[in-house]
């Protein structure tokens, strides 16, 4: 499974850790991705999406309607 939301459309960033040393290391923060059903009326059918905790407070903020719409124009559905 990827770590990208399909809502929002984040993916992990890349970087480096820094010790007290301030020896350089890679690391990664990841999105926090969970797999969410919802019922879209407008289809009449469930979808699951990989979303995000901000992907799923902007469905709760926008409806799943508009976001489905939205998610479909980019192309991540």
């Amino acid at each position: 499974m990827s770590a990208e939301c399909q809502v929002t459309g984040r993916v992990p960033g890349f970087g480096k850790k820094v010790s007290h040393s301030h020896r350089r290391t890679s690391r990664q923060w990841r999105p926090n991705i969970q797999r969410k059903t919802y019922w879209v009326p407008s289809l009449g059918r469930s979808v699951t999406l990989r979303v995000s905790a901000a992907g799923i407070k902007t469905i709760d903020r926008d409806g799943i309607d508009a976001v489905i719409a939205r998610v479909k124009a980019a192309g991540r559905l």
